[in-house]
């Protein structure tokens, strides 16, 4: 697990070391044990090093048979042993034991092809010296992020992190402000963009080739949801526990020590039990939690814990957890605004003075149909089709009637939001909900040079084209295919990635294998979502391996009381941020309707806890980077 940078210069002018050094230093946090350097005329690749197989012999960059071709890698190749035994049968000379040696190899031997035999998660960039060429590719789902700037005069500058590429003198600061359009939509920037005009992010399942000052990019993996086995329950749920265990088993192989982010859900709590069968010794697993009992599952991870007979930590975040904020907008380099990347943070910060490597459940719900919108969109789908006086004279009227706390968790609010969105197209209504401000919330809080400055610029398109791929599956598969392209390795996979390398932790996520996605991709919707019960499949595998009590309750997630935080301890700290002569000079949003957000908000009239924290994670941004 490391971090990695490089550029290369297309007119020939030789590499400058010092810039690639002030690159590799910047993401140091991502590989503290060791860095390597690859300089020849005008190419440089570096990397930092996180050593977590082959701790002696795996020091990058590394080169393949030949000598022609030199790897700089970030991630794990699980199956690198089958690989290299191939390798040697094929009569290559390893001169490592490292599943980097292994892709440089198999990239001699096979070119780009060689990504279909890597079964992992990776970035790299390998040089051909006999090309002339740069080949960067990022792994299927997007657990490793690759991020490149491709300069006018045809340079390509590339690395793990923006605090690396941003090192470099050709790349400028210049705002993307239609990444920031997104980011108000998605709490996030979504892949291709970021919130730098001359940054680009290399997508999942891609591969970028650069030559002669040009590059192409192209996709090499899709999950396939069109085409459907015949099986049958029973069937399904042993076949996905081997193939679960048979992913986790592979993400054991390491030589340091491991252990198990454990919430208490469905997926970690499945990835804990399977690991601690296939482990000869007691485990170690991590939780976290909230004096705020609404948002603290510890006692469900306690249940589990118990149950496999791991050695069990439990942290709890605080208020005070928010002075770790100038950290995390720092090492994720663009606006973000999932605030369960602080409680993220912490629990690797935490795990990370006990292990090195930490396994997770994150992937389940986007294979496996575990959020609670999935219900609502099969609900939408019926209720859309009762003719439209009947929903707004019986239903959504009457409800609107009905009072609600603004101030703690309620039901009826989210059937109030719900019934919002029900009438709409099913695409405005996915839109709607998983958006931090949809379009009215958008008119409503942009200033007019900032709507006129990205009026060309839709960000449902992220969503939409996605739609049109989707075209032909089932309810439950269309949505389940967006998460996996859009919400999972936009939001989540940049959450754990970021927040744990920020500390030297390597995060490795069993429900990611591609092998699991295919097959579950390949299950009739109604063996993954019975009904309108969330992970049905994924429930019956869990309860077979830990107690139930664990398993069929209410969904929690990984939430933050950020909302009360708001209106308490933090109140000073929103106020002096949002409200500030700085903040309104941006010109991006209307200071008179941040300031009722804010009123409104902590007088408890209404909860605006998701704009006021997309807000606010875009102000210290600004901030950081472009003050």
């Amino acid at each position: 697990m490391c971090g990695i940078v490089g550029f290369v210069n297309a007119n020939k002018a030789p590499i400058k070391r010092s810039i690639l050094e002030k690159m590799n230093e910047a993401i140091i946090h991502r590989g503290p044990d060791d860095d390597g350097f690859f300089i020849k005329e005008n190419v440089g690749l570096a990397m930092r090093r996180l050593a977590i197989i082959d701790l002696a012999g795996g020091k990058q960059p590394i080169h393949s048979q030949d000598k022609t071709k030199w790897i700089v890698f970030n991630g794990e190749i699980y199956n690198y042993q089958e690989l290299r035994d191939f390798l040697i049968k094929k009569g290559f000379e390893l001169y490592t034991k490292s599943d980097t040696e292994v892709i440089v190899n198999l990239y001699q031997l096979y070119g780009i092809e060689c990504l279909q035999y890597l079964r992992g998660m990776f970035a790299f960039a390998i040089w051909d010296d006999l090309e002339k060429s740069l080949f960067l590719a990022r792994d299927r789902v997007g657990k490793k992020p690759l991020l490149y700037s491709h300069q006018q005069n045809g340079n390509l500058i590339f690395g793990s992190e923006f605090s690396a590429l941003l090192k470099h003198p050709e790349v400028s600061r210049e705002i993307d402000y239609e990444a920031i359009d997104s980011y108000f939509s998605y709490l996030c920037v979504p892949a291709p963009q970021t919130a730098f005009k001359q940054i680009r992010k290399l997508e999942p399942g891609h591969w970028l080739l650069w030559k002669d000052g040009k590059i192409r990019t192209e996709r090499y993996w899709l999950p396939d949801f069109s085409k459907k086995i015949k099986i049958d329950r029973e069937e399904a749920i042993r076949e996905t526990i081997r193939i679960l265990r048979e992913a986790t088993k592979l993400r054991l192989i390491a030589e340091v020590p491991l252990g198990a982010f454990l919430s208490g859900g469905v997926d970690s709590s499945t990835v804990v039990a399977l690991m601690a069968q296939e482990s000869d010794k007691p485990i170690k697993t991590f939780s976290i939690g909230f004096e705020e009992q609404d948002y603290s599952e510890l006692k469900y991870a306690r249940i589990v814990a118990r149950h496999v007979g791991s050695e069990h930590y439990e942290f709890i975040v605080k208020p005070e957890a928010l002075e770790v904020l100038p950290t995390l907008v720092e090492h994720y380099g663009e606006p973000y605004a999932d605030s369960s990347a602080i409680p993220t943070y912490y629990v690797s910060r935490e795990t990370r003075k006990f292990v090195t490597v930490a396994l997770n459940g994150d992937g389940g719900d986007e294979s496996f149909a575990g959020y609670e919108r999935y219900v609502a969109m099969k609900l939408a789908e019926i209720y859309h089709r009762f003719p439209q006086k009947i929903r707004s004279l019986l239903i959504e009227k009457p409800f609107d009637l009905l009072p609600i706390s603004e101030t703690r968790r309620s039901r009826i609010r989210d059937l109030k939001r719900f019934l919002q969105a029900a009438s709409l197209d099913k695409k405005e209504r996915y839109f709607r909900w998983v958006s931090s401000f949809d379009r009215q919330a958008k008119t409503e809080i942009y200033t007019e040079d900032f709507a006129q400055l990205i009026s060309h610029h839709d960000a449902f398109y992220f969503l939409e084209k996605w739609f049109d791929a989707a075209e032909g599956l089932g309810i439950v598969d269309t949505f389940l295919f967006i998460d996996q392209m859009t919400y999972l390795p936009n939001d989540l996979l940049v959450k754990v990635d970021i927040a744990s390398m920020a500390v030297s932790l390597e995060a490795r996520s069993p429900f990611l294998d591609y092998k699991l996605i295919e097959f579950a991709a390949s299950l009739p919707e109604n063996l993954k979502m019975n009904g309108f019960g969330t992970k049905s499949l994924l429930k019956a595998v869990a309860s077979r391996l830990v107690p139930k009590e664990a398993i069929y309750r209410k969904k929690m997630g990984f939430g933050v009381p950020i909302g009360n935080w708001f209106r308490k301890e933090l109140k000073g700290f929103v106020q002096e941020n949002l409200l500030s002569e700085k903040a309104a000079k941006r010109n991006i949003v209307k200071p008179e309707v941040v300031k009722r957000y804010v009123i409104e908000h902590v007088e408890g009239r209404k909860d605006h806890t998701f704009k006021l924290w997309t807000l606010l994670m875009l102000e210290l941004w600004f901030q950081k980077f472009i003050d």
